[in-house]
């Protein structure tokens, strides 16, 4: 059987969802991602802490949380 493509990858580096490395709310991956902003998932605090800062030297920063991915 082939392995589905998974449809959400880091907006920063790329890193596939379930991949090893990851960061998963509470470390569940039926939670999903831990990071998330309204461009997409973050894999770790490291890509979540670069993703703020380019969207600060952006000008970009949202003024309110991002709505949850994964809840539909």
């Amino acid at each position: 059987m082939l392995a589905r493509p998974d449809a959400y990858r880091c907006t920063e580096c790329g890193l596939p969802y379930r991949s090893e490395g990851f960061s998963y709310y509470e470390g569940k991956i039926e939670n999903g991602a831990a990071y998330w902003s309204d461009r997409g998932i973050l894999c770790s605090p490291r890509c979540s802490i670069a993703h703020h800062r380019k969207r600060q030297a952006e000008g970009t920063l949202r003024q309110e949380p991002a709505p949850d991915p994964f809840e539909f």
